[in-house]
């Protein structure tokens, strides 16, 4: 291949030697390192003019570090006249911080219906007088009211008029919230009578700093929103694992016709039906009722029949791995023989490797979009299918003009 350069970052460099050597090419010359301060210095050590450019940074370990290293990397490749830049992301950093704001039960935040505006907008810190003179509670005890003393509740004004007239008392005994406010305030998810404070959505920070940077394509794997795509104004390449899922299953699991596909929550029960209805597999769900309780716990149903059969978990990411551990707790209960679960980002934070050798998983399939060598280390129960045949196919194809849509069905030899 001519006029390309395949650049590593410093989060997995063992990923771009797979890619580069899938490709016989050499990977690109650069100096990547840390001042004394802790900022992120680098250096192109080969010339870019007028080639393709892919820059290879996968978004695990120190996240922010590598992400600010990945956007300087494209800014220099810009500044060095390279002809196009391509960021390859296996594993999209802030991808699960999409745009649109969601309830505590996972439902997007709708409008407010009409009956309820009311009990709503009694819920501020700061007051908001409501109809008839009613109270409304503040946050350091004060309380207001509209006056009734005057006619229809107004007060003279110097001139004659009339203008609403407003009393503010600091007493200690101001009338406290009535229960439906209390209620309306569980059903926002925040402190009785107190403020929802919207949580800060990064996505299209994110793309736009890509974007500005110089980038002019993006190529990633299994986004945990599609949405995430909608967000950038340059084309962006969501590769499916599904192929590669598909393949491991009818190769390493002995009498898969009989398993079962198993989502561990609704938000991947898309991604788990397509493995399925390729393999012509039964399916089953496990649904987290997330309604309020006393408790305060969440409650696991299972959706499905699993007793005697082998269960194949399959999800996107694993971070703290409760939600797979969980679940596999729950398939063993309700009779599953084996669990076998296949993630794409196994980023394992924490105690999540712990977790699962503790747990009734039987065997964890991973990706390694992250690096996994320390937790394979840890985990006896841990194997890892390579994702490098499919970015480098993707890049040969992207390079010289081919459809990469080729590849959401077929696996690269």
């Amino acid at each position: 291949m001519r006029n390309i350069v395949v650049f590593s970052g410093s989060s997995h460099p063992q990923l771009v030697d797979a890619i580069c050597q899938r490709l016989s090419l050499i990977p690109g010359k650069s100096v990547l390192n840390k001042f004394a301060n802790r900022e992120t210095n680098v250096e192109i050590k080969e010339s870019v003019r007028d080639v393709d450019v892919y820059i290879v940074q996968s978004g695990c370990g120190h996240v922010n570090d590598n992400f600010m290293e990945l956007l300087i990397m494209i800014h220099a490749c810009r500044t060095a006249s390279a002809r196009k830049i391509t960021a390859v992301i296996p594993s999209f950093p802030y991808a699960r911080q999409p745009e649109t704001p969601y309830k505590r039960n996972g439902m997007p935040l709708t409008r407010v219906p009409a009956d309820q505006m009311e009990k709503y907008a009694m819920l501020g810190k700061s007051p908001i007088l409501a109809p008839g003179g009613v109270h409304a509670p503040l946050t350091n005890g004060m309380s207001f009211s509209m006056l009734d003393g005057a006619p229809n509740g107004h007060a003279e004004s110097g001139d004659g008029s009339s203008a609403p007239s407003l009393t503010i008392s600091t007493a200690a005994t101001a009338r406290p919230p009535s229960p439906s406010l209390a209620s309306a305030g569980q059903m926002l998810g925040g402190t009785q009578g107190g403020y929802k404070h919207w949580t800060a959505r990064s996505g299209t920070l994110i793309a736009n700093m890509l974007t500005a940077a110089g980038a002019d394509h993006i190529i990633t794997l299994d986004l945990h929103d599609p949405q995430f795509q909608g967000f950038f104004d340059i084309p962006v390449d969501n590769l499916y694992s599904q192929p590669l899922l598909v393949k491991y299953i009818r190769e390493k699991i002995p009498g898969y016709e009989n398993a079962i596909i198993v989502s561990p929550d609704a938000g991947g029960a898309k991604r788990a039906t397509g493995v399925a209805d390729k393999l012509n597999m039964d399916f089953a769900l496990i649904h987290k009722d997330r309604r309020p309780r006393n408790t305060g716990t969440t409650d696991m149903m299972l959706v499905g029949d699993v007793r005697g059969k082998v269960c194949i978990l399959i999800d996107d990411i694993a971070d703290t791995s409760f939600t797979i551990t969980k679940a596999a707790k729950v398939l063993v209960e309700n009779g599953a023989t084996r669990v076998v679960a296949l993630i794409t980002h196994a980023i394992m934070s924490g105690d999540a490797i712990e977790r699962i050798n503790n747990s009734d998983i039987d065997e964890v399939i991973v990706s390694n979009s992250i690096p996994q060598d320390e937790h394979l280390a840890k985990c006896p129960k841990m194997k890892v299918y390579d994702i490098a045949p499919l970015f480098a196919e993707a890049i040969r194809r992207m390079h010289n003009g081919e459809s990469v849509s080729y590849l959401f069905e077929v696996v690269p030899i």
